[in-house]
């Protein structure tokens, strides 16, 4: 059976859910292929379920620490699998969200796996094991997202060794955890595990967690975690070769010039994710891979109807960049004229506690660019809403051109920054300086006074230091 399409979307996550809505918005018969679940890893394993988890272990926390509210409560226990229920309740809430989009939008969705043939049609292999289908399109759009890496000897089992994926479906948690990597990935798990009470190890091969941050923002984090009882060990190479199993994990790391062995009873490997490009045949096509796709600003491959954006282009692996670059290139099949996406505009959050938000450049990389950088940081500790939460740890810090004061990268660290980023964000794409920012008045008393009295340090005028 052959079915004509103006656009036939091989993934259906984020990125690829979000292109469809686009193309049927702009008059294009639009289909999904999609072998798992709509919504992908961002919504089945990844953002939303670990964010719940994060949740659950922030409340559980705070209820520990009822008392510094004036709040007695004496027996805080946690029901783990209250917890799991939680984040499945909400992840299945969202997953018929994403369901009645498609039936809104007219968009047919084919269960099974898509590949691209020779003649460049899509074959669906259906789910179902029915004879499979062909769909005949005009473009085609790639964004089969990633998984999560493993290292040789610490792949995955049924027992000892998770990635993400695995942790998200703990029926029990253990005591304590060894996770590989200091990543992204790596401190929001640690963040959630130590939150549950699990004693917690994070083995980074860098010098510093989170490397790809400014380092102010690094070091405050390792500091916060530490505080909150976290080992962290940086700059060290773990080797896999080592690893045993038994009664718990152990492993050993170089580390300090010698071999150091650790011990927990699981072991988390959280560094960095794999393009999802195995099996969809790009052989049949001129579609250029160096480990990921090869596309232009548009996301259009080598082969003209062809484009891929999200995790199997690499850039910044995160669900809302996905949802952009696909609506981009929906537009450019449709022969709009998107406007390419800058990346120094893509706010980047870390949702531990407490959280991390980004924007542009930090100050190390606005310096090798050769700016002339000046910096305005101001603390949440002078900040009464933050004081009013309980949670005054962390600051912002911009970064500034000295000659214009345009603003070149905000850093965030602290209660709720991921919800306060996209100011900084708008202030990007404005161009603004950081005087337009004090300018701004923010509402007393609210989390945000602290961009706006960062922006005054920039100029030695903050008014609460």
């Amino acid at each position: 059976m052959n079915q004509q399409y103006d656009v036939v979307i091989i993934g259906g996550g984020t990125g690829g859910y979000v292109a469809a809505i686009r193309a049927s918005q702009l008059g294009l018969k639009t289909a999904v292929v999609e072998q798992g679940k709509l919504g992908g890893t961002c919504l089945h394993a990844g953002c939303i379920p670990s964010k719940a988890l994060l949740r659950s272990a922030e409340v559980y926390t705070n209820a520990k620490n009822a008392d510094k509210f004036g709040v007695i409560a004496p027996e805080v226990g946690l029901d783990f699998s209250k917890v799991q229920a939680r984040k499945e309740e909400i992840t299945e809430r969202l997953y018929k969200g994403v369901q009645h989009l498609m039936k809104k939008g007219k968009i047919d969705v084919f269960e099974g796996k898509g590949i691209i043939s020779q003649s460049k049609d899509v074959l669906v292999r259906l789910n179902n094991h029915e004879l499979e289908t062909i769909l005949n399109s005009r473009n085609i759009l790639i964004a089969t997202g990633s998984r999560p890496r493993t290292l040789p000897g610490l792949e995955a089992d049924s027992e000892y060794v998770m990635t993400s994926d695995e942790a998200l479906q703990m029926k029990e948690l253990p005591n304590s955890i060894i996770i590989v990597g200091g990543g992204v990935i790596g401190i929001e798990w640690a963040s959630m595990l130590i939150d549950f009470g699990l004693e917690v190890t994070v083995i980074e091969y860098a010098e510093r967690i989170l490397p790809t941050e400014d380092k102010d923002i690094s070091k405050e984090v390792q500091r916060l975690m530490k505080k909150k009882g976290v080992k962290i060990v940086t700059g060290a190479k773990v080797l896999p070769e080592s690893l045993e199993k038994g009664d718990g994990v152990s492993i050993k790391a170089e580390y300090k010039g010698k071999e150091t062995t650790f011990s927990a009873e699981k072991l988390l490997v959280s560094v960095g994710r794999l393009a999802n490009i195995e099996g969809i045949h790009l052989e049949n096509t001129k579609v250029e891979v160096d480990r990921v796709i090869q596309t232009n600003e548009y996301y259009q491959t080598n082969e003209p109807n062809i484009y891929a954006i999200g995790d199997v282009i690499g850039g910044l692996q995160l669900a809302h960049v996905a949802s952009h670059e696909g609506i981009i290139a929906i537009e450019h099949m449709a022969g709009e004229n998107p406007v390419p996406l800058d990346q120094s505009l893509v706010s980047k959050c870390i949702y531990s506690n407490p959280e991390v938000a980004s924007v542009g450049l930090t100050e190390e990389d606005a310096k090798e660019k050769g700016y002339q950088v000046k910096t305005g940081k101001f603390s949440f500790r002078a900040i009464g809403k933050a004081l009013v939460f309980g949670e005054s740890d962390g600051f912002v810090k911009l970064v500034v051109d000295e000659e214009s004061c345009k603003l070149l990268g905000a850093h965030m660290v602290g209660p709720h920054v991921t919800d306060m980023i996209s100011e900084a964000g708008l202030a990007r794409v404005l161009n603004a300086t950081a005087m337009d920012i004090a300018h701004t008045i923010h509402p007393h008393p609210t989390l945000a006074e602290a961009i706006g009295e960062a922006a005054l340090a920039v100029y030695g005028k903050e008014i609460h230091a």
